[in-house]
């Protein structure tokens, strides 16, 4: 079992809170291709270095990407990495942040751009507990 909870949004993409090197042969297993990190290094004490995650990653043959965003908000660039990366991912893709938010609203953003409905998003967000109503209000 994971150290935190991994919250299926639809068949392309999982979120999780913070995860641990530990966690990824889970992932692994379950069919992940892609972990995407989206803290940023310190944000908190007793947080894993994303070196260590990215580390074991490698080690159980997944890919890993690192699109950090902090507490400031969401950037375009920031987007277009996230869309980049779920449309090459080859497969689910699990993104991780403290609790899965950050995660999830940077996921909606970028398939908002790839044209996917905001209702439908935020539909599929609710049913793992996330609002992410204010993104497109």
């Amino acid at each position: 079992m994971p150290s935190t909870p991994f919250r299926k949004l639809d068949d392309a993409i999982t979120v999780a809170g913070q995860i641990q090197p530990a966690d990824v042969g889970e992932a692994a297993s379950a069919g992940y291709r892609l972990i995407v990190n989206n803290r940023p290094e310190g944000e908190e004490p007793g947080q894993p270095a994303g070196a260590a995650i990215q580390a074991a990653t490698e080690a159980a043959g997944l890919a890993y990407v690192a699109i950090p965003v902090d507490h400031s908000g969401f950037r375009p660039p920031q987007v277009a990495a996230m869309r980049e990366a779920l449309e090459q991912a080859g497969g689910p893709v699990l993104a991780f942040c403290r609790s899965g938010t950050r995660s999830t609203f940077l996921w909606a953003l970028a398939r908002a751009e790839m044209g996917d409905a905001p209702a439908e998003l935020a539909a599929k967000a609710a049913d793992q507990g996330y609002d992410i109503r204010p993104l497109f209000g």
